[in-house]
C-alpha cells in the first residue's frame, strides 16, 4: 500500500504531521481519520483501517493534532474545537489536491470531533465513531483529580496513560460548553457507530446516547472484547472490516472493469502485518478475505493458509458444477459438499521419488438420486475447471513493477 508523508497547515498555522494511505488501484474517495485524545496517527487500530480502506480505493488521510506525535504547535494551547479547526484544516489540504473527503473516521475524542466537524465540511456522506463520547467534556473524568489545580493556577501537568501532557483552564471551558446534540441530530450523512461494551475509559452509554440522537441511516456495531484503544489486532481487524464495508454502501465507489485477458479481475494481495504472514486478499472491489500461516509456523492463524484457498477454489467449483449440471438435468440434488484435503505424496505412477500435491476430495450428494445418477454427478465433478487447472500444466509468468 502506498503511503504519503506529508505536512500541512492546521487551525493556528502550525505544521501538522499526516500520512496519506494510498489505494494501490483506482482512488475511488477519501476518508479522514481523526486520533484519540493525546494519541497520534500512528496507533495500530488507525493503521489498520487506513490500509483496509485503501485496500477499497478509499484514500486515508491520518494526521497528528497540534502539539501532539510529529506535529507543530504547542499542546498546551489546543482545545477541542482546535481539534475541530484542524480536521477542517485537513479537509481543504485535501480538497486543494483534488481529494475533497467524503468520509469521516474518528476514535475516541477524535469521534467526536468528527461529528461536529462533519457539519462544516462539504460533501461528506458517512461518519464513523469508535468508542467516541456523546459529550466532549467526559474527557475530563481522566483527570477529576486535577480540576481544582487547573482552575486555581490556569494549566497543570497532567498524567494520561502513556505521558503526562499540560492541560489548561481553555480546555476545560472549551470541552464543557461544547454540547454535541444539535451538530448529532442535525448530521446530514449515514452514520457508524461502534462501541466496545467493557471500554473502562468511554462507557457504551455513550454509544447509545450519539446512536439516539442521530436520524437515519445509522448503524450501530459492538466491538465485543474491545478495550478502549482497540489494541488486539483481532479486534482491530473486525473494526477495519466492518467500517470497509459500510462505508462502500454510502460512497461513490465506480471501480474499473477487469483488464483485458484477466476476466476474473486482479486479486491483489498485500500485507497486512509485516511482522508476521497476515495478507489482505482483494477480489476486485467487493471481496475481501484474510490469509495466515499457523501459530506453529510463525504465523497469526487469522486467515486460511495458501493452500487452503487453493482447495477452496477446487471445492467450490466442484460443488457449483456439480449443482450447475443437476439443475440442467432437473435431477432431485438437494444439497452437495465437498471436503478437500492437499497433501505432498511420492510420484510412483510417474516412476519417480519426486514429490507431488495430491488433493483428495470428497464428495457428498444428498437427495433421492438413483445410483446412475450419482455415479455422473461424480464423474461430473472432474469437469470443474479448477480441476483441469490443477491437473494440466499452467503457466505463471511473472513481472517486477517499477
Amino acid at each position: 500500500m502506498p503511503s504519503e508523508r506529508l505536512s500541512f497547515a492546521g487551525h493556528d498555522g502550525d505544521m501538522l504531521a499526516a500520512r496519506l494511505d494510498l489505494p494501490e488501484g483506482t482512488h475511488q474517495a477519501t476518508a479522514i481519520l481523526a486520533h484519540c485524545f493525546t494519541c497520534t496517527k500512528d496507533l495500530a487500530a488507525a493503521r489498520r483501517i487506513s490500509q483496509r480502506l485503501a485496500g477499497l480505493g478509499i484514500a486515508v488521510l491520518r494526521f497528528d493534532f497540534t502539539g501532539l506525535g510529529h506535529s507543530g504547535g504547542e499542546f498546551a494551547n489546543t482545545t477541542f474545537s482546535s481539534n475541530v479547526a484542524d480536521i477542517r484544516a485537513a479537509a481543504d489540504h485535501l480538497a486543494a489536491r483534488g481529494m475533497a473527503p467524503s468520509l469521516l473516521i474518528g476514535h475516541s475524542l477524535g469521534g467526536a470531533a468528527v461529528l461536529r466537524a462533519a457539519g462544516q465540511i462539504d460533501g461528506i456522506k458517512a461518519v464513523a465513531t469508535l468508542n467516541a463520547p456523546a459529550d466532549p467534556a467526559h474527557v475530563l473524568h481522566a483527570f477529576q483529580g486535577d480540576l481544582a489545580q487547573i482552575e486555581a493556577e490556569g494549566r497543570a501537568q497532567v498524567q494520561l496513560g502513556h505521558g503526562a501532557f499540560p492541560i489548561t483552564r481553555d480546555f476545560i471551558q472549551d470541552v464543557s460548553a461544547s454540547n454535541l446534540q444539535e451538530a448529532i441530530s442535525g448530521l446530514n450523512a449515514a452514520l457508524l457507530v461502534l462501541h466496545a461494551p467493557l471500554d473502562q475509559t468511554v462507557g457504551i452509554e455513550n454509544a447509545t446516547q450519539i446512536f439516539v440522537a442521530a436520524r437515519h441511516p445509522k448503524s450501530f456495531v459492538t466491538l465485543d472484547g474491545a478495550d478502549h484503544l482497540i489494541s488486539d489486532a483481532k479486534d482491530a481487524d473486525y473494526a477495519a472490516e466492518v467500517i470497509a464495508t459500510w462505508a462502500s454502501r454510502y460512497l461513490d465507489l465506480r471501480h474499473p472493469a477487469p483488464p483485458p485477458g484477466a476476466p476474473e479481475g486482479v486479486v491483489r494481495v498485500s500485507e497486512a502485518d509485516p511482522a508476521g504472514f497476515l495478507q489482505d486478499v482483494q477480489s476486485g472491489p467487493h471481496h475481501h478475505a484474510l490469509a495466515d500461516e499457523p501459530l506453529a509456523y510463525g504465523g497469526t492463524n487469522r486467515g486460511m493458509t495458501p493452500y487452503g484457498f487453493l482447495s477452496a477454489g477446487l471445492g467450490a467449483c466442484t460443488t457449483m458444477t456439480i449443482r450447475m449440471y443437476a439443475r440442467r438435468k432437473g435431477w432431485p440434488l438437494t444439497h452437495v459438499r465437498a471436503d478437500v484435503t492437499q497433501n505432498k505424496v511420492h510420484a510412483q505412477d510417474a516412476g519417480s521419488a519426486e514429490k507431488i500435491d495430491q488433493f483428495t476430495r470428497t464428495i457428498y450428494l444428498e437427495g433421492p438420486l438413483s445410483p446412475e445418477q450419482r455415479e455422473k454427478l461424480l464423474q461430473i465433478a472432474d469437469k470443474c475447471p479448477v480441476h483441469h487447472t490443477l491437473t494440466r500444466s499452467s503457466q505463471v509468468v511473472t513481472h517486477l513493477a517499477q
